[in-house]
């Protein structure tokens, strides 16, 4: 296979994140995994934090890069000659979601293909929402995210 892109927020990375992205390195020769950078989006870690977060998280994979991009995905794949979308789906509700992206996607892009990969079972509750919310009101959130970024996560919570 060739190179792929999983695009997303990350704020922060799971334990869900990762398990796609571990998967999907597995069966592609080259994955980015890119931060959106969404001014109309409120987040709780600046890009730079959520980069350092992804770098630490997957610094055992050789063939995945933690990169950036604002404005259009589609912008960024025609830019990085990228072919494969990768989306994790937990849910009906994502699949709704992304499967309307995937399509626009399309239409500005016929040459990129959308690939669904469904989150391990274990994390099908598992957001970064939840992830907040739980650090937010002093909860354990160790098994929700990867070990190395869980103090990086932390410091932004012990300095609210």
């Amino acid at each position: 296979m060739e190179k792929a892109i999983y695009p997303g927020s990350f704020d922060p990375v799971t334990k869900g994140h990762l398990d796609i992205i571990s998967r999907t390195s597995s069966i592609v020769d080259h994955l980015i995994v890119a931060v959106l950078e969404n001014p109309r989006k409120q987040t709780m870690f600046s890009v730079e934090e959520r980069l350092e977060m992804l770098r630490r998280s997957t610094a055992r994979y050789s063939n995945v890069e933690i990169d950036y991009f604002g404005g259009l995905l589609v912008d960024y794949v025609k830019k990085n000659n990228i072919r494969i979308i990768i989306k994790g789906l937990r849910a009906i509700s994502d699949f709704e979601f992304e499967f309307q992206m995937a399509l626009v996607n399309r239409k500005l892009c016929p040459t990129v293909e959308t690939l669904f990969m469904v989150t391990n079972s274990k994390y099908s509750y598992l957001s970064s929402s939840i992830v907040k919310e739980i650090a937010g009101f002093g909860g354990d959130i160790k098994d929700l995210v990867p070990p190395e970024a869980y103090d990086l996560i932390m410091q932004k919570f012990r300095g609210l």
